[in-house]
């Protein structure tokens, strides 16, 4: 049984696509098939029930999964120990973050891992599904850190600490109907077009918690993954928005209401596994990331 046998079965078995889980690795399907045909011909038992429309782990393979998991864990662990034996810091770190990250000066926090450890590899990747996409990619081993924002009942098999919590406030362009109010309720805006972010952000999910909590039913017009597009198109009369509050300072145009009643906040998290130890180059960069949050 080989340690790359261990990894495509992993692969198949969290992804439950030969498919994707060649994307994930980034071998050719055929690959990841061949290593799964010689593994079960090993053991002597199927580990996927296969049909056109699925797959689904057999019991054996289901048996298999968390023994896998903790070879490749060991097999890592060996490594760094080796590793840090020797003084050098290697090994690949793959970090999940928003387009707009505000709270963390990524860029400047992954140049000093690298200054510090240049033997290193980093892997970024900007989440296109927001932070639900990137807490599914952190379970499934996709990542190993990720700057998300995360609902008050954090996922199972996530750890995950606050670095900044910062107001989501009311804006409309300067020339709305509305800004000639010093106050609204949620119940007011009920008519009105609403610029936000995609389901599965942090910030979309404060906002639509509220209104259903309200028993407010809104309208969102235009959905954009970007806090600056987003002020924008409230300034050019768009729709209203939920922004936070450091990006109505850098957008002029905007006329910030307060809401009666209603106080919103949005929290930044790092994440990472809770049931996967981190390597050393992992812990490299987690000992950085407080050097590089930005005080909003």
């Amino acid at each position: 049984m080989e340690l790359r046998q261990l990894e495509h079965f992993i692969a198949v078995a969290e992804e439950l696509s030969f498919t994707r889980a060649a994307r994930r690795l980034h071998v050719v399907q055929s690959g990841v098939s061949a290593a799964i045909r010689s593994l079960e011909r090993e053991l002597g038992c199927a580990l996927f029930e296969r049909t056109s429309q699925q797959v689904r782990l057999t019991g054996a393979g289901a048996a298999l999964l968390p023994e896998a998991r903790a070879t490749l864990h060991a097999a890592q662990a060996a490594q760094d120990a080796v590793r840090a034996a020797q003084d050098t810091l290697r090994g690949t770190v793959n970090v999940g973050a928003m387009a707009s990250v505000e709270v963390v000066d990524l860029p400047a926090l992954l140049g000093q891992l690298h200054a510090r450890h240049p033997a290193i590899d980093v892997r970024l990747r900007l989440a296109t599904t927001g932070s639900a996409g990137l807490a599914h990619a952190l379970l499934s081993g996709d990542l190993d850190v990720a700057f998300l924002s995360l609902p008050e009942h954090k996922p199972a098999g996530i750890d995950a600490r606050e670095l900044a919590t910062v107001p989501l406030v009311l804006v409309v362009s300067a020339d709305h109907p509305l800004a000639q109010r010093g106050e609204v309720a949620l119940a007011d805006l009920a008519a009105e077009p609403f610029v936000d972010f995609p389901p599965g952000y942090g910030n979309r999910e404060v906002v639509d918690r509220a209104f259903a909590g309200a028993g407010v039913v809104r309208r969102v017009a235009l959905e954009v993954p970007d806090i600056d597009m987003g002020a924008a198109l409230v300034r050019h009369g768009l729709g209203i928005a939920f922004l936070p509050a450091f990006a109505v300072a850098r957008t002029p145009g905007l006329h910030v209401l307060d809401v009666h009643g209603t106080m919103l906040r949005w929290s930044m998290h790092l994440g990472t596994s809770s049931t996967r130890r981190p390597s050393s180059a992992l812990r490299a960069l987690l000992d950085l990331v407080d050097l590089h949050v930005i005080a909003l």
